[in-house]
């Protein structure tokens, strides 16, 4: 396939529009490292080319501000080269201005530049020598002209070499699409080894599914030929035999017989030797057959993986001037940027770096005149890194600046009603870093264009969440903040720890195994009802993965158990198994959308033999482990009738976040013969209702998270659970707050201001009748 190719379909203005990215981006890169640096002749050069480039790709589509706006750079840069000026931060601002209009110009859905923007960008840039820069108003025309502008002299082209190629009468250069700013010692190896290609992605993930296929296929091969060696054995057998047969009855037999019979044996040796070679021609075939869909397979496998650099292109731009906009001087570096990433978790990357980045500058690090008085360097660091470890994919954001004062924190969780005094004062340092997380938690009371609206972090929460993955806070008071991305390394392909449930094969992430384990059922204690064993100093949990995915009966006979260690702090349990099956690379198949989310399972692949697996959701296993053990409803590891009955009562839901109230209604409804689940939260109660059938919801109104009545709307607007009926149980009693409930879709409404056992009974079977039948 040409370099082409994949360009052919489009317009001549397009492929300006994909230069100007291309370019504009590595320009931008160029203009930064220039800043920050002692001028350098090859990054000038590599400049003026840039801004040359643009500026015939502008005048070869017809757009004349494109030609003025990049002519106009490419004689700054010129003048630099020559040393008539030289380049500083008043230069480079205005620069930058001029790429934001280069990336305007060629983007049909932004606002279009006007010529008082031209006009201004040229006074700025003339202005810059005498460090006289204009503000530039890239986002909007001004609504009018300065009364007394700067005289403005119109671009005309200079005559040099440089502009030799697109002078009159010379031929149109065609468009390069470009990734990179080429500098000129790599001018000729454009077409070399290393030249890129542009690939649509739905191609790459069309040819990853055909080579995990072809793999699959191939793995066929070596049963078959296993297969036709028990023909050979057979062939070789019936050869003896008839010689057998042969030797006993020679003085039997008349000469025909014998002549006939020897006439198969020979027969029958020829097929065997004919056999025998086509065997080996199979045998050959079979292993490069394997070998060359195994290279096929990693070769797809990599395509799919880019540098952690190809992300990270735009954040010193966006660090540099929000810095500035803040007043603060900000070193901002990038470790790891040849760190290889899946290619879909890189697009998903770049909004929570974002947020994490502009958090980083704004509540992270502090002004230049705090970190003098603290005895730190003016200049604050912030670092973007990537990096492998324990195959996962760790991405952090880290600060030099005072870090997170907890005080203020928990004096901002109780203002914002998220936890009363008491608990606060109970919580510890992580679990208050966790409410930096929750949607709408900010600690700035004023709310400004960078912060104070609560809508970052949780972004970065919820796109991590989305692909398996945790958020880490670490805080250092005095000496800054990190926040760690615990990422899948590949969203399509995983490491997985395979073992068997049920007699069925499932898969767990190795990514959140922390250790496998063969306990003997002397190491298990029961501590309070509950299966526990000693792990690492701790004690951790057990509990049986058939209860969990609805696999049967464990094998009570077992001498010893085989134990997934899961989880991490506070969680930490044990996931009993029948058996380990080994390590497995699996290609990563999402389940069809019409069976919505099945509870504790992620996704399924297929084995080398083309078998199904499931893969475990391993987050969503753990909460189903914390809601059988606060909900009494752990099964012991072996046989136990009366699981069974479980499975003919009426399910419940209790939603509140009292510990006190949550705990009484679930035994009120327990004694009464209900089989209860609870949560402690409205975010909680969303969760399970949504990965769990319930016959039942009671829900309290005020809970962190999410309350009580957007619960219920959740409930009611979901087609597949709007017929679940819902009751809330409130202190609220007032009537504005029962038709509020009940405009939301409560089925009922009962107040604790007048609550007692009987009434909560009574509302419960009104609404789902006995607990069993």
């Amino acid at each position: 396939m040409s370099g082409d190719d994949d360009l052919s379909h489009l317009s001549l203005l397009e492929l300006y529009r994909e230069e100007t990215r291309t370019q504009t981006q590595a320009l931008s890169e160029r203009l930064l490292a220039l800043e920050s640096g002692e001028p350098d002749s090859v990054a000038l050069e590599a400049c003026m080319r840039a801004a040359h480039s643009l500026k015939g790709a502008a005048r070869i589509v017809g757009v004349p501000l494109g030609v003025d706006i990049a002519g106009r750079m490419e004689e700054c840069f010129v003048a630099a080269q020559a040393g008539t000026i030289a380049l500083t931060a008043a230069h480079v601002d205005v620069l930058l201005a001029g790429v934001d209009l280069l990336v305007r110009v060629a983007d049909p859905q932004a606002q279009p530049v006007s010529p008082a923007e031209i006009d201004a960008f040229a006074a700025a840039l003339k202005g810059a020598d005498g460090a006289q820069t204009m503000q530039m108003q890239a986002a909007a025309p001004p609504s009018s002209p300065p009364s007394q502008p700067p005289p403005v002299v119109p671009y005309r082209e200079h005559d040099g070499a440089a502009n030799e190629s697109v002078g009159a009468g010379a031929p149109m250069p065609p468009l390069a699409v470009s990734g990179a700013i080429p500098d000129p010692v790599q001018a000729g190896r454009a077409a070399g080894a290393g030249a890129m290609r542009r690939v649509r992605a739905d191609t790459l993930n069309r040819l990853l599914s055909l080579s995990g296929e072809s793999l699959v296929e191939s793995r066929w091969l070596k049963p078959f030929a296993e297969s036709m060696l028990r023909v050979k054995r057979a062939q070789r057998d019936a050869a003896r035999a008839l010689d057998l047969v042969y030797e006993q009855f020679t003085d039997d037999l008349d000469a025909g017989v014998l002549a006939s019979m020897n006439e198969v044996r020979h027969m029958l040796n020829d097929l065997q030797r004919s056999f025998a070679e086509r065997m080996d021609e199979f045998d050959r075939f079979e292993r490069r057959s394997t070998h060359i869909a195994e290279q096929l397979y990693d070769e797809a496998l990599q395509c799919r993986m880019r540098p952690f650099g190809d992300a990270t292109r735009a954040y010193p731009r966006i660090v540099r001037d929000l810095a500035r906009s803040l007043g603060k001087q900000v070193r901002f570096s990038i470790v790891g940027e040849g760190t290889q990433v899946d290619r879909d978790i890189l697009d998903l990357l770049d909004a929570p770096l974002g947020h994490l980045l502009r958090n980083a500058i704004d509540h992270g690090v502090d002004s230049p005149d705090a970190r003098r008085a603290r005895g730190k360097p003016v200049e604050a660091s912030v670092t973007l890194e990537a990096r492998h470890s324990a195959g996962s994919l760790l991405v952090s954001v880290i600060d030099d600046g005072p870090g997170v004062d907890m005080d203020a924190l928990r004096a901002a969780v109780v203002r914002q009603r998220l936890t009363d005094d008491e608990t606060a004062a109970r919580l510890s340092d992580p679990e208050l870093l966790e409410f930096l997380l929750l949607p709408g938690f900010s600690m700035r009371d004023a709310v400004t264009d960078v912060s104070g609206r609560g809508v970052g972090l949780d972004a970065v929460q919820e796109m991590v969440r989305g692909v398996r993955g945790a958020v880490r806070i670490f805080n250092e008071p005095g000496a800054g903040m990190r926040f760690v991305l615990q990422l899948p390394l590949t969203l399509s392909v995983i490491r997985s720890l395979l073992v068997e449930v049920g007699g069925e094969p499932y898969a767990f992430p190795l990514a959140h195994v922390r250790r496998t384990l063969e306990l003997a059922l002397d190491d298990i204690d029961v501590l309070e009802g509950q299966p526990h064993f000693p792990f690492d100093g701790r004690r951790a949990g057990l509990v049986a993965a058939h209860q969990l995915l609805d696999a049967g009966e464990p094998d009570a006979a077992r001498a010893s158990t085989a134990v997934v260690v899961v989880g991490g702090e506070p969680e930490l349990y044990g996931v009993a198994v029948d058996r380990f099956l080994g390590e497995r690379m699996l290609v990563v198949q999402p389940l069809d959308s019409r069976l919505h989310k099945i509870q504790n399972i992620a996704a399924g692949a297929l084995l080398e033999n083309g078998d199904p697996v499931l893969i475990v959701d391993v987050e969503d296993l753990i909460r189903s482990v914390d809601k059988l053990v606060r909900g009494g409803q752990l099964a012991k590891l072996m046989h136990n009738p009366q699981l069974a009955l479980a499975d003919r009562r009426r399910r419940v839901l209790v939603v509140d976040d009292s510990l006190t109230v949550r705990e009484l209604e679930r035994k009120l409804l327990e004694k009464r013969g209900y089989d209860v689940t609870v949560a402690v939260d409205g975010m909680d109660g969303w969760n399970a209702v949504r990965s769990d059938a319930f016959d039942l919801v009671v829900t309290d109104v005020d809970m962190p998270r999410m309350d009580g009545i957007e619960l219920v709307t959740l409930i009611k607007n979901d087609p597949m659970l709007q017929r679940v009926p819902v009751m809330i149980v409130s202190y609220k009693d007032r009537d504005e707050d029962r038709r509020r409930g009940l405009d939301a879709g409560a089925d009922y409404y009962l107040a604790k201001s007048s609550f007692h056992d009987e009434a909560l009974l009574d509302a419960v079977h009104d609404l789902i009748g006995d607990a069993r039948g």
